[in-house]
This record gives C-alpha cells, structure tokens and sequence, in this order.
C-alpha cells in the first residue's frame, strides 16, 4: 500500500483484502488496471458492483499486445461502470462510510465518494522478520532478492523462489524454480535459463501468452512474423457466443520457429499449454499446421492460425506474402 493512500481505513484494500470483504461494495474503485485490478474488477462487477478503474497510463494491461487486449477492454467497458485512462489518484480521506478520493485527468482534478477501494498498482516482496539483514543475501534496487539459474542467493546456503526475487509473479513459476532448487541442491544441472513461463489474466475474456510477443519483438528490433485466426471463424466459438477471441503466432521469418503465442478468449487460459509446448519444443508454424486437431473445438484456432501463415486455413481467408 502507498504511504499517501494508507490512511488505516479498512475500506482502502490491497488484492488480499479484496478477497475477503463480508459484503459487495455498491461504488468501488480500482486503482491501477494490470492484471489484479482488472481480474478483481471483472469478479465485482459479475457480483453487482459499479465498478470505475483508474489506470495512470494510456491502456489497460500495459506491455500485453494490443490486439489481445482489445477484446477485454470492449468487455470490461459494457461490465464496469467506466475505465478511465491517464488518470492519477492525487488522494485519499476518510469520509463517514465512504473514501473520498481526489485524481486528476487532463490536467483537471475532481472528488468522487466510494464505499472501498482496491489499491493494485503493485507488489512488494515480503520477507520481512526472517532476519535476512543477518545473512550474505543482495537485493536489488526494487528490494527483490537476487539469485543465480539455480536460484541460490549470495548467501550459498539460501536459494530464493517465487515472487521475492522478482520477474513474473506466478505461482507456476515459482513452482518450477522451486524444482530447479531442490535438484541443484541435489547436485543435478539444473538451471531457469531458458524457460517458457506462460500468463494468463483471468478476466472476461481471458488472455495467456507465452514466449515473444509482438510487443517485446518491436521493442528489441526482432525481425518476426505474426499469423492470426479471428474466433468469429471457428465454429466452436460461435457455439459458445464467444466469437470475440483471437489465436496468434509470432514467428520467425527464416526457420518458421514460433516464437511466441498469444491468445485471447473463452478458456484462453487452458488453450495456452499448446502454446508452451510449442515455443518449449522448438516447433515450427509447419509442425502446429501439420498436426491434425478435433473440429468442432477452440484448440483448433491454433492450428488454423499456423495455416493461415502458409495462405491454407480451412475458415478463413488468408494469403502469405511471396
């Protein structure tokens, strides 16, 4: 919790609290539209809340690619109440029952009552009276602990997993470097290089990726190519109502090696392990197009995203540039 916005008052939550309020707030404001805010804003507004997100920057999910992104925002904007982008929250106070709370937009500032707020803007590590100041463990300027491949701290007697030494907040993730140290520990060679860590968001539409996404690629000057499958061509999706999802590949133009994979939609969560296996395995747009998937269902997205790389997808229309 930001010292400007821990006013002691049990109605201005971190995520943690948020899962454990004994009724639904009626006006509730989410500080910061990243994965925490958007997940729990899309859980309070199912249950009735008038949700308003207030995100600093110029979009929701920042880093994640726009056009996954798209589909969640469209979604959120018919189930909040508002999402209001570059706008900062300036302060909070006490009011009675309510959080009064003072943000600025455009250079103007206003005042709006909320029965609670949910401040998610981030997360600090919390090791905190485990007496570390006493050992040989670094930190780094954010206060995460620094570890090696085999997650050994400074000090060779501590390995470090999960969330306190930084990178991507995953439980998944922290399993697998717990792996890692337990075998390295063992004396095995084992080491976190090179490990694809998918994410997934949890709101309505779900999004996951994996590997490179277009946004890193432009970023770093990565030649890529991108191969797209709209779900309003799958005849699974239209089933569902869902056609608003979206499969894409980020590939190499000159081995065809995905790269990376990013999909959004109903169940984009489960879909994405296909992805994993691939960019893990090396796989190329040829070797996902070549493998045969059930038709009518979601998973086949993937399939048909790699054919519209070589102009042959079954339900869409798609030619690749000579």
């Amino acid at each position: 919790m930001p010292n400007a916005f821990d006013l002691g008052n049990k109605r201005i939550m971190t995520s943690t609290e948020a899962l454990e309020l004994p009724d639904i707030p009626q006006d509730f404001l989410i500080v910061g539209g990243g994965y925490i805010g958007m997940e729990l804003g899309t859980v309070y507004a199912a249950l009735g809340s008038k949700v308003v997100v207030l995100e600093a920057l110029p979009s929701i999910l920042t880093g994640i690619d726009p056009d996954l992104v798209r589909p969640v925002a469209r979604a959120a904007q018919k189930a909040f109440k508002e999402i209001r982008v570059n706008t900062k929250v300036l302060k909070m106070a006490t009011a009675g029952k309510q959080i009064k709370v003072t943000m600025e937009a455009n250079k103007e500032s206003r005042e709006e009552l909320y029965d609670r707020v949910l401040v998610s803007v981030g997360r600090s590590p919390n090791y905190a009276d485990l007496g570390l100041e006493n050992t040989k463990v670094t930190k780094d300027d954010k206060g995460f602990i620094q570890c090696n491949p085999q997650q050994q701290t400074e000090d060779p007697n501590i390995y470090a997993i999960g969330d306190v030494n930084g990178g991507a907040l995953l439980a998944h993730r922290a399993s697998k470097e717990a792996k890692i140290a337990v075998e390295a520990m063992l004396g095995e060679p084992s080491a976190f290089e090179n490990i694809v860590i998918p994410a997934v968001v949890y709101t309505h539409p779900e999004v996951a990726w994996c590997g490179l996404t277009e946004t890193e690629a432009k970023q770093k000057g990565i030649e890529i190519q991108v191969a797209k499958f709209l779900w309003g061509a799958s005849g699974r999706a239209l089933t569902l109502d869902r056609p608003d999802g979206l499969t894409k590949l980020v590939i190499d133009p000159d081995s065809e090696r995905i790269l990376g994979v990013g999909i959004v939609g109903a169940g984009a969560g489960e879909l994405i392990s296909e992805g994993v296996l691939a960019v893990e395995m090396g796989a190329t747009a040829r070797d996902l197009a070549d493998s045969v998937h059930p038709h009518p269902t979601l998973s086949e997205t993937l399939m048909e995203a790699a054919e519209s790389f070589y102009g042959t997808a079954t339900h869409t229309l798609s030619r690749r540039d000579s």
